[in-house]
């Protein structure tokens, strides 16, 4: 048998993205690969530095890894309802199930940690030998992790005024700045390891039946909050595993949705097309908003809208584009050079640089946000006032180049999908103000201007050579968000060229059966195929009253999820795996809208569309 200290070697490794599942409080998010290992987490919150970040840099990130020693065949699964996982070892000489989860704060008895990250290996049958390699390296590798044995109680690790401390049921030894340990599990045995994190005392977990006892309080307060789930359509796991990922994106204490959980995992492996998304998106408001209410989740969808109303009155009349989960913009973005990436994909960025942009179709989707949440839960006076100003800036700028949809770092051009976002902001107040709100704007103006943009979308960004609305105007390339006219309620999909449209795309940003391009710079790239292409692909077609069409595009998109039904941001159609950062909220997002679509009959997915 190899001695302890053997188990340092053994810990540098690179899972595929694909192999990856989540867990998380409503706060952070960590990622579990296959093996066992813990090779993301950053704490306190979604966009703190990261403590674990070994999918970045397999030799400096860090990871904890509890798993069987020599060769396993490896299940996953989440617990019915729950993101709660559970990985199952079948070893030659027994079987042993690894518990992870973060521990929800309700379910939780006091006095506890703030933050505590569970982990239980228990063994089924035979005996399985096991060893935990515990290595963080806080602030992504920046600071040397000082790792102080206490005892019974574990050890700690202090980073400034933070404390992470580890609590298990078996002895550690800390070898080379990480904790190593090795024992042996028969049938009917089991081991939980505790990590938590606090800004102040730590209170130190119960484990043992204790341990048990918050998994169990963890899977109720997940099925609990998936109780209001009205549907009962087809594709019923798909809607649940999406649900339950979107929640896992979302802060808890304000309903803020942030993109992804990680940061500078590649849309094309080996290159530089790496951004941080652990922050929130205006773009991402109309699309989660309406998956919440169209699913009976009223509380978290008006949760989400409040948080994304409250926060764009600081910068009134200007949106950022993407804010913290406190609403705060983020500080200017930052390089590390120090880490490898993700596959030699570099540079390793922290905090995004598209925050300055101007997008303006940002303007449509939070007015668009706040009509559903006028429909569904009211707004007030104050409110009027803001979508009002919100409007004025629309009128006085829808002529403007930008960045667009896609945040590409060239110069502003002049993009159809923010035009039409221009247009659906006018829509929606005059529709606003057709209910007796925003009474401040100037109902001619707004009218006018409104029946300006839709005359120069159609004369501008249709292509008659092409046969095609096009992302620019007066180009002759293709980008699938103009796939999304019917779903603003710009243009019937019934239209000659709205069909016109679909064909282009379908004949060029086709990518595979149920994969596209999000555009042809994407495709010239050598990017992924988008997943949230494929779920506008899915609308549309069902608006297009072409529901075989539909069902079979999202039947082969939704055969891309990993084992246990998570999507990163784009697929690589060569593989099928995951690529971009992960999980990826407007993934999930766009496959619940697009379950919905196929669930409705087609003249409930037109009243459910632009036009209300």
């Amino acid at each position: 048998m190899r001695a302890v200290h053997d188990l340092v070697g053994e810990m540098p490794r690179t899972p595929t993205i694909q192999e990856h599942a989540a867990i998380g409080d409503g706060r952070s998010v960590a990622l579990v690969a296959r093996d066992g290992a813990l090779d993301w987490l950053c704490w306190p919150v979604f966009d703190s530095p990261a403590i674990f970040a070994g999918l970045l840099d397999p030799e400096r990130g860090g990871a904890w890894r509890i798993g069987p020693i020599g060769p396993a065949r490896v299940t996953r699964r989440y617990r019915d309802d729950t993101n709660v996982l559970e990985t199952r070892f079948e070893t030659p000489s027994g079987v042993a199930v690894l518990t992870d989860l973060m521990c929800v704060e309700d379910a939780t008895p006091r006095p506890h940690s703030s933050h505590e990250l569970l982990r239980r290996v228990a063994c089924e049958r035979g005996h399985v030998e096991i060893e935990l390699v515990f290595a963080p390296r806080p602030a992504f590798g920046r600071h040397p992790p000082r790792l102080q044995p206490t005892g019974h109680l574990g050890l700690r690790c202090e980073v400034g005024a933070m404390l992470h401390a580890l609590h298990g049921e078996r002895p550690v030894e800390v070898v080379d700045q990480r904790a190593v340990a090795r024992f042996v599990l028969a049938a009917g045995d089991a081991a939980a390891f505790s990590l938590t994190y606090d800004d102040d005392i730590a209170a130190i977990p119960l484990l043992g039946a204790h341990a048990c006892e918050r998994i169990e309080a963890t899977c109720r307060a997940w099925r609990r909050w998936l109780s209001p789930l009205t549907y009962d359509g087809p594709d019923r796991d798909v809607v649940v595993r999406g649900l339950l990922a979107t929640k896992l994106l979302s802060f808890a204490p304000s309903g803020a949705v942030i993109a992804a959980a990680t940061t500078s995992l590649p849309e094309r492996v080996g290159a530089d097309l790496n951004w941080d998304y652990r922050f929130c998106w205006l773009r991402d408001a109309s699309f989660t908003a309406r998956a919440f209410f169209d699913l009976g989740f009223h509380d978290d969808a008006v949760a989400f809208c409040g948080w994304l109303l409250h926060t764009t009155r600081l910068t009134r009349p200007e949106l950022r584009i993407l804010y913290d989960v406190y609403g705060r913009p983020p500080a200017s973005e930052e390089e590390l050079p120090e880490l490898a990436g993700y596959r030699g994909s570099r540079p390793v960025r922290i905090r995004n640089g598209a925050s300055t942009q101007l997008q303006l179709d940002c303007y449509g989707e939070v007015l668009d946000a706040a009509t559903w949440l006028h429909a569904n839960a009211g707004l007030d006076r104050e409110i009027e006032k803001l979508l009002a100003d919100f409007g004025g800036f629309v009128l006085a700028n829808w002529r403007r180049p930008d960045h667009g949809i896609w945040e590409e770092r060239g110069a502003p051009r002049h993009r159809t999908h923010s035009r039409v976002l221009s247009w659906v902001a006018l829509d929606r107040l005059l529709q606003l103000r057709a209910r007796g709100l925003a009474r401040r704007i100037d109902l001619d103006a707004v009218a006018r201007s409104r029946a300006e943009i839709r005359d120069d979308i159609v004369a501008h960004a249709w292509n008659p050579a092409i046969a095609s609305y096009t992302d620019v105007y007066g180009s002759s390339t293709l980008d699938a968000s103009v796939l999304l006219l019917p779903w603003y309620g710009f243009e019937d999909a019934r239209s000659t060229r709205m069909a016109a449209t679909y064909r282009a795309i379908a004949q060029r940003l086709c990518a595979g059966p149920g994969l596209y391009w999000r555009n042809e710079d994407g495709l010239r790239v050598g990017e992924g195929a988008f997943g949230i292409c494929s779920a506008w692909v899915v609308d549309y077609l069902v608006r297009a009253e072409r529901h075989a069409e539909a069902r079979a595009v999202f039947d082969a998109f939704v055969r891309c999820a990993n084992d246990v039904g998570l999507f990163g941001e784009e697929v690589d159609p060569a593989t099928r795996e995951a690529l971009g950062n992960f999980p990826q909220a407007y993934t999930h997002v766009g496959l619940l809208s697009a379950a919905l679509a196929l669930a409705r009959r087609p003249a409930q997915v037109a009243r459910a569309g632009g036009a209300r």
